[in-house]
């Protein structure tokens, strides 16, 4: 990419000016990057992180290699969920034991809703929308024929479908296509003074942007491991619930490793006290080890810094793209904008397969959204003026309008 090319807007030499005083810079060094890749879509999948390798071949060949059976005791195997858990609390602002990690997003989606609905006895209908993650509403579908799923609209307000019968609400803390950010806080107390459970999901915001599920009052929420948080390809989700519910909450898959002597190995099932309640079978350990290898790099994260970062980088993007012709599709207000842009063309798809076979790494929502996503510890301004570069350069020149780039992918 020349760095004299024509973008309207910013120069690559402002660009290059804003990466001199970033506090984040450091970052990038701790994360293997292809070269000549420009990585956005961290909110799909995160990089590398640099010491991850090191950490599998440890739990690989000494851990399980020489340890065997014994590593359950004594490389600390058996307290790995409740403990990254609690390292991974931080950045989602609870308090200890009320984080734990297990399973995949979906199947703790099903165990928080179960638990949800039977806190609210008497009430049946689960509130969503109908933006949010498929799975959400999968999920959510599959627990009961009972139960009733009301799905809003764009326009629709929460309160005209809050309703006395309203016993969870479920949303995403950022919307995964538009990258439209909820107040936490006043959707959390709208929806409790109806009566009803708030559960987040906080996919596309962990690892992007301060959290705070205490401090706004939350019930429940899940996340997932490997987008922002740089846990690896299917790493293990996390799962919150609130202190005061942990007494009574009972999830509906009650496996051995939810009991509260699991070696007991005793007929009848019996919680564990606290978060624990929540874990079901055998833990995946070496994806957590993918997950805990990622949380050392944030514990030397100021969050603060990498909201700042990300504001500033997905407004340098919109102030490049502005002039290209697209809509924009994400908040342009800061307080409602998660950390992607998401732009409007007919031909999506297309664009962003021309993209990456220019090395700039974005992806494809249906049916018309081009997402970028903008990680703040290994994206820097000059990524982001290169991208918006070659986008401008595919749209001018109708690169995208090649066949090759129309032919759709098993994962899109």
């Amino acid at each position: 990419m020349r760095p004299d090319s024509p973008v309207s807007g910013p120069t690559r030499a402002d660009a290059l000016a804003l990466d001199a005083v970033d506090p984040l810079t450091g970052f990038r060094e701790r994360f293997t990057l292809p070269k000549d890749v420009l990585y956005l879509d961290g909110n799909s999948l995160g990089a590398l992180p640099a010491h991850t390798p090191e950490r599998l071949r440890r739990m690989v060949e000494e851990e399980w290699g020489q340890g065997l059976i014994r590593s359950w005791n004594e490389a600390g195997w058996y307290d790995l969920p409740r403990g990254l858990g609690n390292r991974l609390a931080p950045l989602v602002g609870a308090a200890p034991d009320q984080v734990v990690v297990c399973d995949s997003t979906s199947v703790n989606l099903f165990k928080v809703l179960s638990a949800a609905l039977r806190l609210r006895p008497g009430r049946g209908t689960v509130v969503s929308e109908l933006g949010s993650f498929p799975t959400d509403l999968y999920m959510t579908e599959g627990l009961a024929p009972a139960r009733r799923l009301l799905i809003g609209r764009d326009g629709d307000a929460l309160e005209d479908l809050l309703g006395e019968d309203t016993a969870v609400v479920l949303l995403s803390h950022v919307d995964y296509r538009t990258g439209r950010l909820q107040d936490m806080a006043a959707v959390t107390a709208r929806v409790q003074a109806a009566g009803a459970l708030m559960v987040w999901d906080l996919c596309h915001s962990v690892g992007a942007l301060p959290v705070e599920l205490d401090a706004c009052g939350a019930d429940f929420a899940v996340g997932c491991g490997y987008k922002y948080l740089n846990g690896g390809p299917g790493a293990p989700a996390f799962l919150y619930a609130a202190t005061r519910h942990l007494t009574d909450a009972r999830q509906p898959l009650s496996g051995w490793f939810g009991h509260a002597a699991p070696f007991a190995m005793s007929p009848d099932y019996r919680p564990a006290d606290g978060v624990g309640r929540f874990l079901t079978g055998t833990p995946p350990l070496l994806s957590l080890a993918g997950l805990d290898a990622s949380l050392d790099v944030w514990e030397d994260v100021d969050l603060a810094s990498v909201r700042a970062k990300s504001l500033s980088l997905t407004s340098f993007f919109l102030r490049l793209t502005d002039a290209l012709g697209l809509e924009t599709v994400t908040p342009r207000a800061e307080a409602e904008r998660g950390s992607q842009i998401s732009l409007r063309h007919e031909s999506a798809y297309a664009v962003v397969q021309a993209l990456i076979a220019r090395g700039v790494i974005g992806d494809f929502r249906e049916p018309d959204i081009m997402r970028f996503g903008f990680t703040p510890l290994y994206v820097s301004h000059t990524d982001v003026w290169d991208a918006a570069e070659a986008l401008r350069q595919v749209l001018d020149t109708r690169e995208w309008a090649d066949a090759r780039f129309a032919a759709r992918a098993s994962v899109t």
